[in-house]
């Protein structure tokens, strides 16, 4: 019998920011992200890691975009700082695939822990924020 190993990243209404569109993308990184981790301890190989995490990256995109998107159109006065956590986010990861790609560094528990910590910090730190903002906006 074949048992799965426990999710990296379980999600936990915790995380939710009470917006729907936000919580659906958030719920869908977590499943990306488990999803790389499965592929990394199941030894699945490069190319489906590197398809994984290629699918990692441009849901960040569309997630970001719509969050960025979200915070524009209703003023959100941290929209700035909270922009350049995702630039710093997308910058760090397109950095390690180009390194994973080009076979300098391959995906490490430590890489994991990364984008799982980043990813429930900014959740529970940045997002919370702007959750009751938009919500009082009429944003749900």
């Amino acid at each position: 019998m074949v048992t799965t190993p426990p999710l990296l990243f379980p999600w936990s209404e915790i995380y939710s920011v009470k917006i729907g569109i936000v919580d659906t993308q958030h719920k869908n990184l977590v499943n990306i992200l488990n999803e790389l981790h499965q592929a990394m301890l199941g030894a699945q190989g490069k190319d489906k890691v590197g398809q994984v995490l290629l699918n990692l990256i441009k849901y960040s995109q569309v997630h970001f975009a719509m969050e960025e998107k979200l915070m524009q159109s209703h003023g959100y006065t941290d929209f700035p700082a909270h922009k350049a956590e995702h630039d710093q986010l997308a910058s760090t990861v397109l950095e390690f695939q180009r390194k994973f790609l080009s076979n300098e560094v391959g995906l490490t528990v430590e890489m994991m822990d990364f984008l799982k910590d980043w990813l429930s910090k900014h959740i529970l730190d940045s997002d919370k924020k702007y959750g009751p903002f938009l919500n009082a906006k009429g944003v749900f």
